[in-house]
């Protein structure tokens, strides 16, 4: 599966290492994996990051940063939230171009009561006693996820976010942690792309088709999971439009519906972009084909819709009319042109 959330009662400094080690992370008191997002009608992937603490040293970056903020005064201790720092969570959240959680606490606690599985700290920093930065991050058993990482929009020249990312990893070093976890970043969308700048030789990301974690700098956007599906399913299209077969690549809007809680246990369809044919459906029964990267091959499926929304996704790039679940697969191949035969099959039967 390509979303997957969980809400553990108990989670151990271990367990939570193994998390993260599989591309996990935290969200409120569950603990998430996604491969994928869309913002304003574009889907992305994401991609999941972590830096190699033993083999990190400070960077010019960091150097410079330090001496630069070396007037502000920084405490890292167990987390609190309190109303001097949800006042300054707000502040961030009305200087930005997306749209974050309601607040500190819903993004740390969701809709619990500040009882946390997690075993959060925070780095404060003050300019002469007003808070001015606050970063949040989870300490496992030898690897740390930063959290969030919130700013006073007046100290903006002060790269207080990366500040932060420097300082805990600064602190989980010290612990003797290996990894730092600094979440993902979005290829072809540049509000994410700080986190690339930072520690730049001892960082990887997670390559989703081999589950392992490959050095940065051999990152290629054009193998990330949604091109590649994109290309293979864009080669069986050009085999159908040959056989005169309309069919339509399409972006599908609940590909995350995994993530909801009450959908959990569904086992939801959830490709971000498949190939269909809807000039055959019938019976509520979608044909589709997707392109599985992990085991490089393409499958027609059987799916049928569980729920339909009361207003649809009016971008025809995007299907919207229903939530899918796959009832049985039907064909899988390597080949492009079997895969569209087989498709065309059905609809002579």
């Amino acid at each position: 599966m390509f979303a997957e959330a969980q809400s553990p009662t108990h989670i151990t400094a271990s367990e939570l290492d193994a998390y993260l080690e599989r591309g996990w992370f935290r969200m409120g008191q569950t603990i998430f994996t996604t491969q994928f997002i869309h913002f304003k009608s574009t889907m992305y992937n994401t991609i999941w990051l972590r830096v190699d603490l033993s083999n990190y040293t400070a960077d010019n970056t960091q150097v410079k940063l330090f001496k630069r903020n070396a007037k502000f005064t920084t405490h890292i201790r167990p987390a609190t939230i309190t109303p001097e720092k949800e006042n300054l969570y707000s502040r961030y959240r009305a200087s930005v171009a997306f749209q974050p959680s309601e607040s500190l606490q819903h993004l740390l606690y969701g809709h619990s009561e500040e009882i946390s599985v997690f075993n959060t700290y925070e780095v404060a920093v003050y300019h002469v006693g007003r808070l001015i930065a606050i970063g949040y991050f989870d300490l496992g058993e030898t690897a740390a996820e930063g959290i969030v990482s919130v700013y006073d929009p007046d100290y903006k020249k002060y790269s207080l976010g990366k500040y932060l990312i420097y300082k805990k990893m600064e602190y989980c070093k010290a612990l003797g942690m290996h990894f730092y976890y600094p979440g993902y970043f979005v290829p072809g969308y540049s509000f994410f792309d700080y986190k690339l700048s930072i520690a730049t030789d001892s960082l990887s990301f997670f390559k989703l088709s081999s589950k392992q974690w490959v050095s940065i700098q051999l990152f290629d956007e054009a193998q990330t999971p949604l091109a590649l599906m994109k290309q293979k399913l864009q080669e069986v299209k050009t085999n159908l439009d040959y056989l005169q077969l309309p069919t339509q690549l399409v972006n599908y809007e609940f590909f995350d519906a995994n993530l909801i809680p009450d959908l959990r246990t569904a086992d939801l369809f959830d490709y971000p972009v498949f190939l269909y044919a809807s000039a055959i459906e019938e019976n509520g029964i979608y044909p589709i084909i997707v392109f599985d990267v992990y085991e490089s091959r393409y499958t027609l499926l059987a799916c049928m819709g569980v729920w339909q929304p009361q207003s649809n996704n009016t971008d025809p790039a995007f299907f919207s009319e229903c939530i899918l679940k796959v009832l049985q697969p039907i064909y899988t191949t390597i080949s492009a042109s079997e895969i569209a035969i087989a498709l065309l099959t059905m609809t002579t039967k």
